[in-house]
């Protein structure tokens, strides 16, 4: 997820009718299977395939390359991760009109952490995920000039959406600006560690209040691991699963502080667009904000 003021538009139309002309030159075997529209996201579009697949097909420009990052390293990371993630299983070519390259996915059931939130034992699970995927990456992963970087870069956006939101509505509290001020005064890091890169509550699945995958590795790069550590207060309705959380995961106190940072970031991100367009994302960011601003505030 990039930055912008509401859901960008979409470059290219990926309809019904392209997306079966794609299968059936270059994946026939999969053609018959029913094809249905499973989600119009930011980036990507996604087709239900039969029972056990999902298509993932960018929407613009941007996107694309996102894609091909997912293809080339996802694989890899899979086998080590202690949750589900959507490793392609084929990849598909420009072609048909249309120009990027595109995945079949293994479909994973779920819903959306943000509708159906985890349970309060669950904090150990997320801190268990992060420190598997938290370790150093290649020289040749993926860069991302949004994620994994120093905050300082996104010192001026982050400042003025606080402006913008303490004028419009009451979740900047002094707590957030609080772990906001820390989060700029802690040394930054050095560290290229592999990161997800977008984990707020629509890329997180759950099933019976049990996290069941992580999806949308579009952001996959490698930086500062307080760019994921922020997951704890975008996933974590529950003091006591944040608690847990932190505690498996054991961060030093600069880690911490840049992590809350970065859910100042986030939450700001998504309740400031959500507000222009999605009030899904403007309820997800108002729950990170809330969180946190809690946890400062209990001196947490």
């Amino acid at each position: 997820m990039a930055e912008h003021q509401g859901t960008p538009p979409a470059e290219i139309d990926a309809s019904e009718e392209l997306v079966r002309a794609l299968l059936e030159a270059q994946h026939p075997d999969l053609a018959e299977l029913p094809l249905i529209l499973f989600e119009n996201g930011w980036d990507n579009v996604m087709y239900r395939l039969g029972r056990k697949l999902l298509l993932r097909l960018p929407r613009r420009a941007l996107a694309a390359p996102l894609v091909g990052h997912e293809q080339d390293w996802l694989p890899q990371l899979a086998p080590s991760l202690p949750l589900p993630v959507p490793a392609p299983l084929r990849i598909g070519l420009p072609g048909a009109g249309y120009p990027w390259r595109w995945s079949v996915l293994p479909f994973l059931p779920g819903r959306p952490a943000d509708r159906a939130p985890p349970g309060p034992d669950e904090g150990p699970v997320l801190g268990e995920f992060l420190l598997a995927l938290h370790r150093p990456a290649p020289a040749d992963a993926p860069p991302n000039e949004f994620r994994g970087i120093p905050l300082a870069e996104r010192r001026a956006i982050v400042e003025a959406r606080l402006a913008r939101l303490k004028e419009s509505t009451e979740a900047i509290t002094g707590a957030v600006e609080e772990a906001w001020r820390a989060a700029l005064a802690a040394p930054p890091s050095e560290e290229k560690l592999w990161l997800h890169g977008d984990l707020h509550a629509g890329n997180v699945l759950t099933d019976g209040g049990c996290f069941a995958a992580i999806i949308d590795w579009g952001d996959i790069t490698a930086g500062d691991a307080a760019t994921d550590l922020a997951a704890i207060w975008m996933l974590l309705p529950q003091e006591k699963a944040r608690a847990e959380a932190l505690e498996v995961y054991e961060p030093s106190a600069a880690r911490l502080a840049r992590a809350k940072g970065w859910a100042v970031s986030f939450g700001t991100m998504l309740l400031e667009t959500g507000l222009t367009d999605n009030p899904r994302h403007a309820d997800m960011g108002a729950a990170i904000l809330a969180r946190l601003g809690e946890d400062v505030a209990a001196g947490l």
